[in-house]
């Protein structure tokens, strides 16, 4: 009973937590308050460290959601989790992991930004090498090595700000005025939010972090890591809106979204799929960032976090039922096997492709048609309408494939919804997935937005969708399936399903030619020329010369005579030069 007791006093704990913080976010929007709490940690004489916090409705909003779904999959993890004997470790482990994510969403200032930043990144890495095999610790040490590229960057900009004697970086956003410092700044910030985000170049960890545990699956794809770099950048918003390179970020973040909603509908892992999906949405945040918009994207960062955890609580279920097998080929009408799941399951797939009025549709739509209000080219334009049609694509591809068609191998499989606890979690999340749109809509932006777009551009969204959905139930079938991995379209299917050869750049791409110019040295320095008049050339020497040595110390006469001759010819010598 012992593991039960830690994860129903964390739940507890972090709900209440996050019910209050919800309630006191509440009056900080209504008034319009923010406060700045300074903590003066120690003081040795003119010096003053001075631990600085922001509360302010946004940090608190996004505190309680935190919290909120951090709670539930803790609760989540209390029957996931209950055959480990480890679950007292990695109930701490996630607490560790929340309490990072916390320090970085209310600090205005770098340095401690940097505590809850590296905290994410070497807790996430023990998470997501838990299970101890060969492809957790490949998986943790790309999501490790891809994160520290973003940290480097950071500390850049650490050293950077100390031109405006200190790391408060929001008193100072307004102040940087100079042309070269704003793009410095901001780049490097860029850089790191990037890497964190998972955008292209950076984008092959994500869907290889799928070797953690389900359960914090949940938590990072919904509200802790991915989100850390988007909320950064609404953070530095006001300083990025006068770069330059922002049009940079559009375009990155706008291949993000079609690159891994192409992976997606190529993908037969079911966590995979919703990582790219996480990867998709991140995209349109980071993009709807670029074009100024920072409640939008606040907005859309805690409606997708909603229904992004309720994704992979069903998913942990489903492959928790199915033996632990992830793959979708294998499943097929579960919604006769597992109703109640496959019921949350299709909200939260319907909340994704912006099903009007559940959670993702207020954010999603409202980005979509904000977007068509702006100037951009036709390449932008492009990219989020196909992009849009993707992820409804791949939604019902996995609806189809797993949910509900044909039975399959799994399918006969004794299978059930017996689990109370975590269902209990899920039908909490659905509540909110459901209702969460609507509530935060009116909370965020209480006077209704005005968009009159022409009937056509008004309709596209929702056209676009249909479409998609109608191409998700044509792939899904298996003819196409075995023709798609046919030898004349195989290295098209290969290049679209692997994120475009990210994961192979990323890994022996990266490592390929250190490797070989470290076999080189090796063979020419280390075992060559180095070695002959080196350590051999040393160590044969040091053979002659103790051999004479002993030859000497052998007593023979003839070297004892030959060694007073010696002496004699150097004494006699001597004293030629002396005279």
């Amino acid at each position: 009973m012992k593991f039960i007791s830690i994860c129903y006093i964390s739940f507890m704990f972090l709900f209440f937590t996050s019910v209050l913080l919800f309630y006191l976010s509440l009056l900080l929007l209504n008034f319009d308050y923010s406060y700045f709490i300074e903590w003066e940690v120690i003081t040795l004489g003119s010096l003053n460290i001075v631990m600085t916090l922001i509360l302010d409705w946004m940090s608190l909003m996004f505190m309680s959601f935190v919290l909120l779904i951090s709670s539930l999959v803790i609760y989540y993890s209390k029957d996931y989790m209950a055959e480990d004997n480890n679950i007292n470790r990695f109930i701490i482990l996630v607490l560790m992991f929340v309490c990072s994510m916390m320090l970085l969403i209310i600090s205005p200032n770098l340095i401690s930004i940097l505590l809850g930043w590296d905290g994410l990144g070497l807790v996430s890495y023990c998470l997501v090498i838990y299970f101890q095999n060969v492809k957790s610790y490949n998986a943790g040490m790309l999501t490790a090595l891809s994160n520290r590229l973003g940290d480097v960057a950071f500390l850049l900009a650490i050293a950077w700000m100390l031109n405006y004697g200190s790391w408060n970086y929001i008193y100072y956003l307004d102040m940087m005025n100079n042309d070269l410092e704003m793009l410095i700044i901001g780049g490097l910030i860029m850089l790191a939010a990037m890497t964190k985000s998972a955008q292209i170049p950076f984008s092959s960890w994500l869907p290889a972090a799928m070797a953690a545990p389900t359960p914090v699956s949940a938590l990072v794809h919904s509200s802790t890591l991915v989100t850390a770099g988007v909320y950064l950048l609404i953070r530095f918003s006001n300083l990025l809106l006068l770069l330059p390179i922002m049009k940079c970020l559009l375009l990155i973040s706008g291949l993000t979204m079609f690159m891994s909603g192409l992976g997606a509908n190529y993908e037969f892992d079911l966590k995979k799929i919703i990582a790219l999906s996480t990867l998709s949405q991140l995209g349109l945040m980071m993009s709807i960032l670029s074009f100024g918009f920072m409640k939008l994207a606040f907005f859309h960062l805690l409606t997708h976090a909603l229904f992004k955890a309720l994704l992979f609580m069903c998913a942990g279920a489903i492959i928790h039922n199915m033996i632990n097998n992830q793959d979708i080929r294998f499943m097929g009408c579960l919604s006769n096997l597992m109703p109640m799941t496959v019921m949350c399951m299709s909200v939260a797939n319907l909340a994704l492709c912006g099903m009007p009025f559940l959670a993702g549709f207020y954010s999603k739509d409202l980005i979509l048609e904000t977007i068509y209000f702006n100037n951009f080219n036709m390449l932008v334009f492009l990219l989020f309408i196909i992009s849009t049609a993707l992820t409804v694509m791949y939604s019902f591809r996995l609806i189809y494939y797993s949910l509900t068609g044909m039975n399959n191998v799994f399918s006969y499989h004794p299978m059930n919804d017996n689990s109370w606890v975590m269902l209990k979690s899920m039908v909490s999340l659905l509540i909110m997935a459901v209702i969460g749109g609507s509530l935060l809509m009116w909370l965020i932006f209480p006077s209704p937005e005005m968009i009159c777009l022409p009937l056509k551009l008004k309709f596209l969204t929702l056209e676009v969708c249909i479409l998609g959905g109608l191409l998700g139930y044509l792939i899904s079938f298996v003819k196409l399936y075995f023709l798609n991995k046919a030898l004349i379209y195989f290295k098209m299917s290969w290049f679209l399903g692997s994120m475009w050869f990210m994961p192979m750049l990323s890994t022996m791409g990266m490592i390929f030619y250190p490797l070989k110019l470290g076999y080189y040295l090796i063979k020419n320095l280390d075992q060559g020329w180095s070695e002959y008049f080196g350590g051999q050339n040393f160590y044969k020497n040091a053979i002659m010369g103790s051999s004479i040595i002993e030859q000497m110390q052998n007593n023979y006469l003839k070297i004892y005579l030959l060694l007073m001759f010696v002496w004699f010819l150097m004494f006699f010598l001597i004293l030629l030069i002396m005279s």
